[in-house]
């Protein structure tokens, strides 16, 4: 059976009563070269564990296993179980977890299944759970690297520099965590059903340390959601919104010290930048 050939993927479907589910956000992919390369440029090799998040009926899972040394997929759609048990029941490196990953502790998940191994992450991940889903892998530093298939805006977005007017939150909170890297596109035709926007490959190498020097990591992110709170307006209005606690002298002084104008605008500071603002202001405050 070929896992990516429209015709084998429909009578699969048909045969075991499978209705796509659109909460759910499911698309399936129909051409074989795409996870193909998603293996290859994820680097994923016999030295490799892999967590792999939504496998569907299993295309990328089935070329992690001829890949890697071992594979946890997590899906948490149920209704797929029989599905998989037919896809990949031949692959003895791999294990199916029917949970909802975002209530796993997923580095605890990594140590328990990938001893010795090089831990990975891959997914074709649903557009409507992109970002806490990704925000989950990152957080957990279990990762050597993170390669994902997401809505292309939002690969863009997390790759996007100071100043572009896709800079967001979100770009400085992946980039904290990891240096993106945007591979290659996939058009909507890829898939079943076809969804309306293009797709795009990400990969997301892990700092193995902060970019910078950051005294409270907390206080960090409160200070980038505050400068982007209120776009087009200052950084100043910003934090003046999130730190209440905060007179606007305090944070003017803050503002000055770190060298930047009275009027800088939060979208046009690089982390480092934001940095010295969270590192300021954790002094004003202890």
């Amino acid at each position: 059976m070929d896992l990516c050939n429209i015709n084998d993927i429909k009578e699969l479907l048909h045969r075991h009563g499978f209705r796509f589910s659109k909460a759910k956000g499911q698309n399936f992919l129909t051409q074989g070269w795409v996870p193909r390369q998603i293996v290859e440029a994820a680097g994923i090799d016999e030295t490799c564990g892999v967590l792999e998040v939504g496998p569907g009926i299993g295309p990328l899972t089935e070329q992690l296993c001829l890949n890697a040394g071992k594979v946890l997929a997590v899906e948490v759609d149920r209704t797929l179980q029989p599905i998989l048990a037919e896809t990949l029941g031949r692959f003895d490196n791999l294990r199916i977890q029917f949970d909802d990953v975002l209530k796993q502790d997923i580095a605890k998940l990594v140590r328990e299944e990938f001893p010795g191994l090089r831990p990975m992450a891959c997914a074709n991940l649903p557009y409507y759970i992109t970002s806490p889903v990704l925000a989950a892998l990152l957080e957990s530093r279990a990762f050597e690297a993170v390669t994902v298939m997401v809505q292309k805006e939002v690969a863009q977005r997390i790759c996007s520099k100071a100043g572009s007017g896709n800079y967001g939150a979100f770009s400085v909170f992946c980039q904290y965590y990891a240096q993106p890297e945007l591979l290659f596109d996939v058009p909507p035709s890829c898939f079943i059903p076809q969804p309306k926007v293009m797709s795009a490959i990400l990969k997301l190498t892990m700092r193995t340390e902060p970019p910078c020097h950051i005294e409270d990591e907390a206080l960090f992110f409160r200070v980038v959601r505050a400068s982007f709170a209120q776009r087009r307006k200052t950084l100043l209005n910003g934090l003046s919104s999130g730190f209440s606690n905060l007179n606007k002298e305090q944070l003017s002084a803050v503002i000055a010290d770190c060298g930047l104008p009275a009027n800088v605008r939060g979208e046009t500071l690089e982390i480092e930048g934001f940095a010295a603002i969270a590192n300021g202001i954790y002094q004003l405050m202890h």
